[in-house]
This record gives C-alpha cells, sequence and structure tokens, in this order.
C-alpha cells in the first residue's frame, strides 16, 4: 500500500500520481471561489436585513476580492518562502475563521469586515494551492490535466454559488451562505493534513517585501474604492478622483520598490515573457467581464422579473451549467495542443454570450438568456485552465508561487473592477447599465482573444523566462 513521503505524493503501483493530493488541494480552492458567487443571490436578502444600499452590497463582495487579489503576491512569495503545504493549512484556518465571523455579522460594516479577513485567508489559499499541484505532478501533460481538474473545480464552485446560495438562502436566511463553508473548511483541513505532502521551501531565503507588497494592496483597494465610489449616490467628485490618484501613486511606488529591491517576490523580469504577460491580462479581462455580469444578473432577475433567491440561483444553471465541462476539456486540448487554442475559442464563445446580454430587458422571456448565459460560461471555462497552464509554464521552476500569485491577483483585480465597474453603470438604470456592461465584457473577452492569438503558443513547451 502506497504511503506519503515528506517531498512527493504517494504514487500507485501504475507509476502514476496519487489523486488524493489534488482531492485536497482543489476542496479548499473550492471553498475559495464558492465565496465570490454564493454571495450573489443573498444579497437582495442580505441588504434588506442589514439596512444595506447598492454601495454596500458592492463592498459585500468587493471587500472580498480586493483583499484576495491585493495580497496575492505577498502570499505567493509566502508561499515560495516556507512552503506550499504550510502556507495553504494557514489559509485554511482564516478563512474558517472569517466565515464564521461573516455568519454572525450584525451590521453591514462588521461583515464587509469579516469579509476582508476572509480574502486574507483566500490569498494565502490560492497561489499555495496551484505551487503544491505544479510540485505533485511534474510531468507537463499530468500536470496540465491536474491543472484542468483545478480549473474545473473554479468553474463548479462558480457554478454551484448561485444554486446553493440559492437554495440556503430560501431554507435558513443569508447567514447560511457562510455558515456552510465551516464544516466544508474542517474537512479541507483534516484532508491536507493527512493526504497532502509537505513541500519545501525555497533554496534562499528571500525577503518579504513588505512596503512593495503593501503599495500594491493599497493600490488594489484603492482603485475599486473609486470604482465603487464613483456610483454612489451625491459622492464628492473630489473623493473619487482621490482614491484614483491613490491608486496610480500605489501602483509606481510598488514598481519603483520591486525594481530595487535585491530579491523582489515580483520580478519584473517575469514579465518579459510574452506568454506570462499576455495570459495576466487575459485573466484580467475574462474575470472583469464574466463576474462583472454574474454580480448583476441575480440583481436583474430579481428586481426586474421579481424572481425569489432560490428561483434566481437555477435561473442562473445555464451561465454555469457548462463550466465542468468545459474546464476539463480545456485541461486535454491544453495537454494535446498547449493553450493557444483553447484560450481563442473560449473567449470568442464567451464575447458573443456576453453580447447575447443586449437583448435582455423588462419584457424578455427567460429562454431568451439562456444561449447568452450557457456561452458565457462555457468559454470561460474553456479559457481558464488554458491560461493558467500558460503562466505556469511560463516562469522558472522557483517562481511557481510567485507566478501563480500574479496571475490570480489579475483574475481578482479582474472580479474586483467587474463588480466595481459594472455595480457603477446602474447608476442610471439596472437595464441599461447590464447593456453596457454587455458591451463592456464582450468587448474585453475579444481584446484578450486577440492577446492570446499573438502572443500564447500554441505547441505544450516551456519558453525561456526572458522571453
Amino acid at each position: 500500500m502506497s504511503t506519503l513521503s515528506t517531498s512527493a505524493p504517494a504514487t500507485p503501483r501504475t507509476g502514476r500520481a496519487s489523486p488524493l493530493p489534488l482531492v485536497a488541494v482543489c476542496l479548499g480552492y473550492f471553498l475559495v471561489i464558492l465565496d465570490v458567487t454564493v454571495v450573489t443571490v443573498a444579497l437582495p436578502d442580505l441588504g434588506r436585513a442589514l439596512g444595506a444600499g447598492v454601495t454596500g452590497l458592492q463592498w459585500t463582495v468587493d471587500g472580498y476580492t480586493l483583499v484576495f487579489a491585493g495580497l496575492l503576491l505577498f502570499c505567493g512569495g509566502l508561499a515560495d518562502r516556507f512552503g506550499g503545504r504550510t502556507v495553504f493549512l494557514a489559509g485554511l484556518a482564516v478563512f474558517t475563521t472569517a466565515s464564521a465571523g461573516c455568519a454572525l455579522a450584525p451590521s453591514v460594516a462588521v461583515l464587509v469586515l469579516a469579509r476582508l479577513v476572509q480574502g486574507v485567508g483566500a490569498a494565502l489559499l490560492v497561489p499555495a494551492s496551484l505551487a503544491l499541484l505544479r510540485a505533485a505532478y511534474p510531468e507537463p501533460a499530468a500536470r496540465a490535466r491536474a491543472f484542468g481538474v483545478w480549473g474545473a473545480v473554479a468553474g463548479l464552485a462558480a457554478g454551484a454559488g448561485p444554486v446553493l446560495g440559492g437554495v440556503l438562502v430560501a431554507s435558513f436566511g443569508w447567514r447560511a451562505v457562510f455558515l456552510v463553508n465551516l464544516p466544508a473548511s474542517l474537512a479541507a483541513l483534516v484532508l491536507t493534513i493527512r493526504q497532502v505532502p509537505r513541500s519545501p521551501a525555497a533554496p534562499t531565503r528571500r525577503g518579504l517585501d513588505v512596503p512593495a507588497q503593501t503599495a500594491a494592496a493599497i493600490s488594489v483597494a484603492a482603485l475599486a474604492a473609486g470604482c465603487i465610489e464613483a456610483g454612489a449616490p451625491g459622492r464628492p467628485r473630489a473623493v473619487v478622483l482621490g482614491a484614483f490618484a491613490v491608486a496610480l501613486l500605489g501602483l509606481a511606488a510598488f514598481l519603483l520598490l520591486e525594481h530595487r529591491a535585491p530579491a523582489p517576490m515580483l520580478p519584473l523580469a517575469l514579465f518579459r515573457n510574452r506568454a506570462f504577460t499576455a495570459s495576466t491580462a487575459v485573466g484580467i479581462l475574462l474575470n472583469t467581464g464574466f463576474y462583472g455580469l454574474l454580480f448583476l444578473a441575480p440583481l436583474y432577475f430579481q428586481q426586474v422579473h421579481h424572481y425569489s433567491a432560490l428561483r434566481t440561483g437555477f435561473a442562473l444553471l445555464p451561465a454555469v451549467g457548462l463550466v465542468a465541462a468545459g474546464s476539463a476539456l480545456a485541461g486535454r486540448l491544453t495537454a494535446r495542443t498547449g493553450p493557444r487554442p483553447p484560450m481563442v475559442a473560449g473567449l470568442v464563445i464567451g464575447a458573443a454570450g456576453l453580447a447575447g446580454w443586449l437583448c435582455a430587458g423588462p419584457g424578455t422571456p427567460y429562454v431568451a438568456l439562456v444561449g447568452p448565459m450557457a456561452a458565457a460560461g462555457f468559454g470561460t471555462a474553456l479559457t481558464m485552465p488554458a491560461a493558467t497552464t500558460a503562466v505556469m509554464e511560463s516562469a522558472p521552476g522557483d517562481r511557481g508561487g510567485a507566478a501563480a500569485a500574479v496571475f490570480n491577483a489579475a483574475r481578482q483585480v479582474g472580479s474586483v473592477l467587474g463588480v466595481a465597474v459594472f455595480g457603477t453603470l446602474t447608476a442610471g438604470g439596472l437595464v441599461a447599465g447590464l447593456h453596457g456592461a454587455a458591451l463592456a465584457a464582450a468587448a474585453g473577452f475579444l481584446a484578450a482573444a486577440l492577446l492570446a492569438a499573438r502572443w500564447v503558443p500554441g505547441a505544450a513547451r516551456r519558453p525561456d523566462p526572458a522571453g
């Protein structure tokens, strides 16, 4: 019977790597992505219970994702320095504790604060999960398949979120969407301790580069705040412009500090690789479009068509029902053809689906939106695992945590911007804002397809980091 060592996953007699580390890692990752979408159908009930307006609801969603995005680079460096397993377990512990705080929140301010702490746990989990998978599955084809499963899990989580949220809200109230994390998080913690081997830390103990990572976090938070507050009624223009100015200053400070650091946690040389840079940009554009529309869709169904939370969850099934199939297909295609073909195909399909939301209106029958939702979900699912592979294969072996952190930070920045910007567009009316968001999202997907077609390799290979 196989046993797990401290340096490699268990290997059965067939010579193939054990799936148990993949199961353990993906369970924790499932919870992180679930909490991006599970709250969406609970927003109307949550807003009524806590007296929160649209701005408060935006912060409930973005409070999680902006901390998630802002700390990913820092936490990716922690995974490289201390080992992925240690950081992954720490993330699970923080995420579990914060979920309890969300469920018990007596006001929207306390809820947003707990969501910020949840984002810290998520930021610890995600780059460590990719670093663990890269170490557990060193053979390129097996790794591509593992990333396909990892992407499928993300898709399943994103898809399960609205449906599970609808069921929980209808049965137990909005607090249940956070309480459900507790038993699942504890199970992931136990499974990781028992099944995931200890991963080695980096051979050199790099500095944590705290000033640069602080600047990055401030920049992302200020950018999100500016986008959200721009749509708040009566908000002074100086406040919004000041937030954008802080975002620009934070970005400039981050780049300067990283350039001067003797051992930066984010080596800027990574961006000399065109595949890495293009795939990172794809991550931003992909999440901006998909998660921005996913934020508006429940509001459209509940406020325009007066669906219940449960009915809204099931109404979103076409957007997420094909996610698992698309992610699994992407993993297989990427292993055979390289990441470019599935990325380009997925982005074009997704763009068509997002543009289909232009038909949404007060009298639009539900069936008219099934095709657009299915195309958007399938296209997103087909793209993400391939983009993940492109990023991880383009990075040096000892920078897996940093590469994973950059890519996932880009994705979460996209999610933050999607919710913030698309939510702000609704200031002039929900349907009009939804149409503007659909156009912007589709244009972003097409721009991402052009980037992938030009710079992402078609054949599976490991290019030189300098590009």
